[in-house]
Formats: C-alpha cells, sequence, structure tokens
C-alpha cells in the first residue's frame, strides 16, 4: 500500500468556538457541543472518537451544513478550483432510496447538479466499479447485502468528486468482517489515489478501527461535548492490530476515555451527577453478571485490559464502558486506566448460585447507588408501601432531561427488580414492596 502524508500546511476546514443545543433557546440547560475548535487539513483521515451522546454525529452535521450550528463557525479555505467546497456524506443507516436501482441511487446527487444525462450515467458506472460493485447496477437495495448497501452508499458520495468525505460510523451497521473488508477497500482507494477526496473525517466509537484508519484521533468527552484529547498516530500503513506499538496506543485511548477529568471531583462511579441525579445507563443485570464470569475466569483471572476484553467479547467502547463504570459503581470492580480488576466480592458473585448473588447484588445496590435507596426508602416510609413512579421521573428532571429521567428511571427499576429491594407494576407505573402479581 503506498504511503500518503497529510499535508499539514493547508488546512481545509476550520471549526472555531462551536456550540451547539437542543431545544429552545428558553430551555438551554447545557449544550450538546461546547467551545469546539478543530482544523481538518489536506491529505488527512481523522477520526472523532467517543461515546453515544457525545456530539460527534452533531459536529459532523455541522460541517456538513445539514444544521446551523447555535454559535461558532465552520470555514472553508477557498479553493481555486471549485466554485464551492464540495462535501459528501456517507451515513450508518446507507440512506438509499428503495424504489430506486443502484445505478439511480448512484446518479442522484448528480442530478441534483443537473449533470447531462449521459455525463450522470458515464460518472455514476465509473464510481459503482471503483467500489466494486460493478454488474449490480440495476439492482435494487433489497437485493444486496448490509456491505454492498454500504458501498452504494460510498459510491454516491465520491461521484460528486468532493474535496471533503465525511461518514458518519459508516461500519458499525455491518458483521466483522464485512466492516473489515469495507474499511480495507476504503483504504486502499485513498491510499491509491483513486478518489478525487482531499480529507477524510470519520465519526467512530470503535478504537481499532480509530487507530487503523486515521492519522490524527480526536477523543470527545460528553455532557457536554468537547475535544478531550488530540491523538497522533504516526504507526506506519498498513497497520497491524498485533503490533506492539498499536496495542499500547489502543490501550492509551481506552485509559484516556475512561479517565475523570481533573476538576471532577471524586464520586462514585463515573456517570455525570450525584446523588439521585447520577444518570444510570441502560445495562442489564445479565450482561454485568456475564461480565464479571469473563473477567474471572482464565486467562483474565481477575484482571483484564479493556482492549482485549473489547476483542474477546466482540463489544463496541458504548457497550464495554457503561457495564465496566457500572461494576466500578457497585464496587464489584476497580477501573483503574486501561484496566478492569475485579474486587473481591465479585469474585465471590461468580461463585455464588443465584439468591446469593441476588443478595449481594441488592447490597451494593442500596449501598452505592443513591435512587434505589431513595425508592426503597419512601416506599418503607408510606403506610401501604406502594409510590408512582411519576413522583421519582419528576425529581430526576429536575437535574437532567426528560430522555436521561427514563432511562435513568428504567436502569434503576430492572436493578431493582433483581436484587428484589422493591416490585414494579407496568400498567399502574407504580413501585411497591409487594409483587403485585
Amino acid at each position: 500500500m503506498a504511503t500518503k502524508t497529510a499535508i499539514a500546511s493547508r488546512p481545509l476546514v476550520q471549526v472555531e468556538r462551536l456550540r451547539h443545543f437542543f431545544g429552545t433557546a428558553a430551555r438551554r440547560a447545557a449544550p450538546v457541543l461546547d467551545d469546539v475548535n478543530l482544523t481538518l487539513y489536506d491529505g488527512e483521515i481523522v477520526a472523532l472518537l467517543g461515546r453515544s451522546g457525545s456530539g460527534k454525529s452533531t459536529l459532523l452535521r455541522s460541517i456538513a451544513g445539514l444544521i446551523a450550528p447555535d454559535e461558532g463557525s465552520v470555514r472553508f479555505t477557498p479553493d481555486p478550483d471549485r466554485n464551492t467546497p464540495d462535501i459528501s456524506m456517507v451515513f450508518q443507516t446507507f440512506a438509499l432510496f428503495p424504489w430506486l436501482t443502484v445505478l439511480q441511487n448512484v446518479e442522484l446527487g448528480l442530478e441534483a447538479r443537473r449533470v447531462p444525462a449521459d455525463m450522470r450515467r458515464a460518472r455514476a458506472l465509473a464510481a459503482i466499479d471503483l467500489i466494486g460493485l460493478d454488474g449490480f447496477e440495476n439492482a435494487y437495495p433489497k437485493e444486496l447485502s448490509g456491505g454492498m448497501r454500504q458501498r452504494v452508499g460510498l459510491a454516491r458520495a465520491i461521484v460528486v468528486d468532493p474535496a471533503l468525505l465525511l461518514l458518519d460510523e459508516p461500519f458499525s451497521a455491518l458483521d466483522v468482517l464485512t466492516a473489515e473488508t469495507l474499511r480495507t477497500d476504503l483504504l486502499d482507494l485513498w491510499f491509491e489515489g483513486r478518489m478525487p477526496i482531499k480529507s477524510m473525517l470519520i465519526v467512530t466509537h470503535n478504537i481499532e478501527e480509530a487507530v487503523l484508519m486515521c492519522d490524527r484521533i480526536l477523543v470527545f468527552s460528553s455532557n457536554p461535548g468537547r475535544v478531550a484529547a488530540e491523538i497522533r498516530v504516526d504507526l506506519p500503513q498498513p497497520r497491524d492490530r498485533l503490533d506492539p506499538a498499536f496495542r499500547a496506543l489502543v490501550d492509551e485511548i481506552y485509559a484516556r476515555m475512561t479517565a475523570r477529568p481533573v476538576a471532577m471531583p471524586q464520586r462514585d462511579g463515573l456517570f455525570p451527577g450525584t446523588g439521585i441525579a447520577m444518570v444510570l445507563p441502560r445495562v442489564s443485570t445479565n450482561a454485568l453478571a456475564g461480565l464479571i464470569e469473563e473477567v474471572d475466569s482464565a486467562p483474565f483471572d481477575g484482571t483484564a485490559s479493556l482492549a482485549d476484553l473489547a476483542d474477546q467479547l466482540q463489544l463496541e467502547t458504548d457497550e464495554l464502558f457503561p457495564m465496566a463504570e457500572t461494576l466500578q459503581l457497585l464496587r464489584f470492580a476497580e477501573l483503574t486506566g486501561a484496566e478492569l480488576r475485579l474486587t473481591a466480592v465479585a469474585r465471590r458473585y461468580a461463585e455464588a448460585d443465584v439468591d446469593d448473588r441476588k443478595a449481594m447484588f441488592a447490597q451494593a445496590l442500596l449501598a452505592h447507588v443513591p435512587l434505589a435507596g431513595h425508592i426503597r426508602r419512601i416506599l418503607d416510609e408510606r403506610a401501604g408501601h406502594t409510590a408512582p413512579a411519576r413522583r421519582f421521573r419528576d425529581e430526576l428532571e429536575d437535574h437532567m432531561s426528560p430522555d436521561y429521567a427514563d432511562e435513568t428511571l428504567r436502569t434503576v427499576t430492572q436493578w431493582g427488580r433483581y436484587a428484589e429491594i422493591f416490585a414494579y407494576d407496568e400498567d399502574g407505573d407504580r413501585f411497591s414492596l409487594e409483587d403485585p402479581s
């Protein structure tokens, strides 16, 4: 594979002090993106790496011009060869029109630009051939696999000769092998100079994917989304996942993404908020038990790097991080840098029977999750030992968005029912100390 070096002397896109809010101006409690600054240079691939909800896709759409930031600016360096900065975007969900053939889907962007029909057809056929779908021009999306549909999305993006290609988690909807093949083919096209693209900006939450593909990685923090770190990847292409330098960089990024900000006060777990206002992720007790059992057994024997766990269990960071942090919150694990170490309690949990596991989980839940203790306390104090869920949902909405409040209450409900510290009636939307059935 040929080497392609970023030309850092010529900025292609500059984002300055960008802020973006969800909701109306009157309800702006906190920005989704806050004071984001980045420069994208000609000849480089850059990753926006972070968890779901950190604003990565919002930033990508701001650069694409699909949404307008509330504050700040997105500026493109004038190109003497182009009247406007040409941008194309590849979406996670393919976004193909099912009633159009492959050829018709690829031609759409050219048709919107009023390119003559004969030229439009010739360019679309060339793009289809380039991404490896020659022979499928007259097929419909329903006839194609997920990987082939994403290739159509890629052909549609490059057929307009964009200077900048934006990719929003382009491989996350694909199986592992298909994603690896498409990722490799895209890199081959890039390094061989067979695409007109000058730069690529990729949204991902897959750390290895970012290290495999990119020249720079911008790590995003959450609540609000900010560039927390910029990491330059100086490893030569093609990159080897088993290379010690590759593994070391992956571990470093895992450590950065699980680290507390220096200014954050010490508290239980890594979740936003404190007390009952702690936002809880949707992590099932089955997933937590499975992770404990995996780390407790060989080859980990109680201690595992997050990178190794992600590889072995085929988990994305958005799946692994909440599970690991929940174990830390419950004092079932210690999360240090990129390493997860089970506590003695967790190792006993791994060997316990169902009833003992429930008792151990209940003890941890009441001791370390304030919302669970709060619900149980209210139920104990009331004569009928029942309380409407709306009461707790309203309390949470004083501290967080309705979506986060709903997710947090659903999570603590599932945990509490498993631990048998309270019951919940879905029809009546009520908590109680006795199972209503």
